[in-house]
């Protein structure tokens, strides 16, 4: 199965579908990864992993229906039949055709902790601040609103005395590791509902 994996940051998650890949444990192909920001570091991930990497900046667009219609459309020209958000963080308009091919992480337990500007430290930060006891990771199918759209895998871990946002995080994306290759790989396999 052919991925799209669209960054906006560090990275990372990027790096662990490769790993998996490489290691066999994700029968998938990154066909392209697309950056909403130049020069950050997960687009040196992807060259240096020998991915085609493109980057498309939100702001030079006149809206998000025109930005989001070249996304999907680099994408389908990769050859793409799952895209998977890493860190994305620009808002996209999903077209029709591509409903219930969005999947996204986000790295807490959605419905909470989740929408518009809950993402990296942000997300860590109200999770403490909360007094929860537990954190983990959703990844859920992308909607055209931030962190809705339905659960595919949840992944907990513990949230520790003493816990910054930083010992937070990662715990977190221990579990993210793990959930993101099982995500694509159910989708694969077919046994996801839409």
């Amino acid at each position: 199965m052919t991925l799209a994996v669209l960054i906006s940051g560090s990275g990372t998650t990027l790096a662990n579908l490769v790993d998996q890949i490489a290691a066999g444990k994700l029968l998938a192909r990154i066909g392209v990864v697309i950056a909403s920001r130049p020069g950050i570091a997960g687009i040196d991930r992807a060259r240096n992993a020998g991915l085609p990497c493109q980057t498309i900046t939100r702001k030079d667009y006149p809206d998000v229906e025109s930005f989001s219609r070249d996304v999907f459309a680099r994408c389908q020209q990769a050859g793409a039949e799952l895209i998977c958000l890493a860190g994305w963080l620009s808002l996209l308009q999903i077209p029709p055709h591509w409903q219930g091919r969005v999947i996204n992480i986000h790295p807490a337990l959605l419905p909470g902790f989740g929408g518009k500007g809950m993402y990296g430290h942000h997300v860590h930060e109200a999770v403490l601040q909360s007094g929860a006891k537990q954190s983990g990771c959703t990844v859920h199918y992308a909607t055209n609103e931030y962190d809705a759209g339905p659960i595919i895998v949840q992944r907990t871990c513990p949230v520790l005395p003493g816990d910054t946002p930083e010992t937070l995080a990662q715990r977190v994306f221990a579990e993210e590791k793990i959930a993101y290759p099982q995500a694509i790989e159910l989708y694969r396999q077919g046994l996801l509902g839409k």
